[in-house]
């Protein structure tokens, strides 16, 4: 009695040679980063721990002899001290609405020099314009224009006055600084989302056109699901970068009117009152919210790197 041996399907074989494609990918890439890894350690390790030991002290420049180890003692200052917390639900508000908006208008952008087919060269580098202009000067061209003696701003709004002053009170400054922020980066945000863009099978997206998929849905279903990794990259990107402004906090408004960040207090502290043992303290809690937001956005995009590879 002869036995049926069923037939293979070969899946395990493809599955296993996909494995195996991964760890080779993942070893090649630990080799290539490595040098730049070291490196970067070099140049950083010893600032980032120069500072955790300094924010362990009870130390001024002004007093540059009476330094005295306190432990723990200038965080939990910073921690218990209100305006610590006021500067950081300023800097989140930054992120948060920067971030969201910029999402929003560079993916407008980024359809646009994905999808025209004249003059591309020339609107892509029109949209890109504002991100090569250096950020001081942007700030600086900003202040001017938001200025209610001599800025346009008021005149494009006439409906709330031509002296309205827009750095005399928290909301409008924080607007200001967010539309100058918005202005300066949108380009980068559209030039990543338009490497993602670049990714989307154009074979997917008509197969969902010849299935009756309207745009919206060809949108919602095919394209955005297949730039999560560009989105990821971008979102996380932009988010560090915003938590950590201070270029045109410094030039705008000087921190006036509850309108200074988590750097900005860190620079206040460690510059302008010469307290490098508070200075150095928030910057080490700076740098452990950039990790945590980091952290965050990673886990909540949640983007398989294999299927970004088109592996399965």
């Amino acid at each position: 009695m002869s036995t049926v041996t069923a037939p293979t399907t070969g899946k395990t074989t493809g599955k296993q040679v996909a494995s195996d494609r991964a760890r080779a990918e993942t070893r090649l890439g630990q080799k290539l980063v490595a040098p730049a890894i070291v490196l970067m350690l070099l140049v950083t390790a010893f600032p980032m721990l120069r500072a955790i030991y300094l924010s362990t002290f009870d130390y001024a420049l002004t007093a540059p002899d009476d330094r005295e180890f306190i432990g723990l003692g200038n965080y939990l200052t910073a921690l218990g001290d209100p305006l610590f917390w006021q500067t950081t639900g300023v800097t989140v508000l930054y992120m948060v609405v920067t971030v969201a908006v910029e999402l929003v208008i560079g993916f407008i952008f980024a359809m646009v020099m994905h999808r025209v087919i004249f003059a591309r060269g020339v609107i892509r580098t029109s949209i890109l314009i504002p991100y090569g202009i250096i950020t001081v000067v942007s700030g600086f061209a900003w202040q001017f224009a938001f200025s209610f003696q001599n800025g346009f701003i008021n005149g494009w709004l006439p409906f709330i006055g031509d002296d309205f002053n827009w750095f005399g009170e928290t909301t409008p400054a924080v607007v200001a600084i967010m539309v100058s922020e918005i202005w300066k980066t949108t380009p980068f945000m559209s030039l990543l989302l338009l490497a993602g863009l670049a990714q989307v099978s154009e074979d997917m997206v008509e197969a969902a056109k010849v299935d009756g998929a309207t745009w919206t849905q060809r949108l919602v279903k095919v394209i955005l699901p297949n730039m999560r990794a560009a989105i990821m990259v971008a979102v996380l990107f932009r988010a560090l970068d915003a938590y950590r402004i201070f270029d045109n906090i410094f030039v705008m408004t000087a921190g006036a009117v509850k309108t200074e960040s988590i750097s900005f207090l860190t620079y206040r502290q460690t510059i302008e009152q010469f307290q490098l043992g508070m200075g150095s303290a928030l910057s080490v809690l700076l740098f452990l919210s950039v990790l945590l937001i980091a952290f965050g956005i990673v886990k909540l995009f949640r983007v398989d790197l294999a299927q970004a590879r088109q592996e399965s």
